[in-house]
């Protein structure tokens, strides 16, 4: 391991009414990067952040909108994640140079940034909900791990739960089309990452956090199964999201053993997702969101299903809540709206609000992030976000001065 340190440029958080708050730059450290506490009331080192997102490996988003013509030359179904080596995305990178659709709307045709679902919610509950947040993963000790750790903690995420470590920080190449729907590359297999022999989980991570936010994935299974299991020992609350179609499609029994364990309690996924872990179940022929819906409810506190321009539907115990989408006809890039409808369902949990409250700001939120390219919310989309839940009569964020 090496120790290098990066600073990183303060951000603007919002305009108009809400006030503009800072975060500080962290140095890195051989082990973790500490974050001091500022004005926001996000968690310093010492201080246990309210939400703790697990991603085992620090990830870069490449997001570039691009023409049909290099979908049709990627392997593997449109619009889902499938992994690649890191020789295939150089390649795709060198290919969208010259496939890209410009934008009059867009300051630069392809956007990196910090990304991974995780990230992405994380990124949101801090920067438009005020909730304090931390990251537990690893990132490497190079260029793109500079720019991981500057994008969140110019946002106010906690890293001192981050490992630096010496090796590539994990990429993905996000390539969406005319109609906003994004297709992803990502590059893991070589990239540094979390491992619990090592012990980069210890329960002193967790203490003091209430939930804990993860993504189903079977390269990082080990870590997941281990940080679900020290989360319960502490009383977290834990939330998972089901990544990708192919992703429940292939690793379906590891899913299930997850789910029937009893140790989620939140549960988020997309129609694709949903409808695909009941077509793998055998002798079952109602393959539909409803199902799949009462299926997770089955094994989870609170299941959610988002679909798309339908919105989303959600349950808790007995009661079922269906809620519109918002935002969609102002679509320009699907990438992160389910990461950022978590943020919100999050926020809304985290403020008791009741289900049908949660799911609204969720599309409030998710609706915010499709306005422009990449799964970063922008300080304009924040406002316009805002103002979605004002009129809904929704609970705003207390953004401390």
């Amino acid at each position: 391991m090496t120790s290098t340190n990066f600073k990183c440029e303060e951000r603007a958080r919002a305009k108009s009414q809400f006030p503009k708050t800072r975060a500080r730059g962290p140095k890195m450290g051989a082990e973790a990067l500490p974050v001091t506490a500022d004005s926001n009331n996000n968690c310093s080192g010492g201080e246990a952040p309210l939400v703790l997102g697990l991603q085992a490996s620090a990830l870069v988003d490449h997001v570039a909108r691009v023409d049909c013509s290099l979908l049709d030359q990627l392997p593997g179904e449109r619009g889902g994640s499938i992994p690649v080596a890191i020789e295939e995305l150089e390649h795709i990178l060198g290919e969208v140079k010259t496939h890209i659709i410009s934008s009059p709307d867009d300051s630069l045709p392809m956007k990196t940034i910090a990304g991974g679902s995780v990230a992405n919610t994380i990124r949101g509950l801090s920067a438009g909900f005020g909730i304090s947040c931390g990251i537990i993963g690893a990132c490497g000790d190079d260029e793109q791990g500079q720019l991981f750790v500057s994008n969140m903690s110019s946002h106010a995420v906690s890293l001192s739960r981050l490992r630096m470590k010496k090796g590539p920080t994990a990429q993905c190449v996000c390539l969406v089309d005319a109609l906003g729907n994004r297709t992803m590359r990502p590059c893991l297999s070589s990239a540094v990452k979390l491992h619990p022999q090592a012990d980069d989980l210890t329960r002193a991570d967790f203490k003091g956090c209430k939930w804990l936010l993860l993504r189903y994935g079977i390269i990082n299974l080990e870590v997941i199964q281990a940080a679900i299991r020290i989360a319960k020992q502490e009383g977290l609350f834990v939330s998972m999201d089901l990544a990708s179609f192919e992703m429940v499609r292939n690793f379906r029994s590891p899913l299930l053993q997850l789910l029937e364990s009893g140790g989620i309690d939140l549960c988020f996924a997309n129609e694709d997702e949903a409808t695909e872990l009941l077509r793998c179940t055998e002798g079952e022929q109602k393959a539909d969101p409803e199902a799949a819906l009462e299926f997770l409810a089955k094994h989870c506190r609170w299941a959610v299903v988002t679909l798309g321009p339908n919105g989303c539907i959600a349950k808790h115990g007995k009661e079922i809540v269906r809620v519109p989408a918002i935002g969609k006809a102002n679509a320009v890039d699907a990438t992160g709206a389910g990461d950022l409808f978590a943020s919100g369902f999050l926020y809304g949990l985290v403020k008791g609000l009741s289900l049908e409250e949660c799911c609204k700001v969720g599309s409030c939120s998710g609706g915010s992030v499709i306005r422009s390219l990449g799964g970063e919310v922008t300080p304009e989309n924040w406002q316009w976000m805002y103002k979605q839940m004002q009129t809904k009569g929704l609970t705003l964020p207390d953004i401390p001065k």
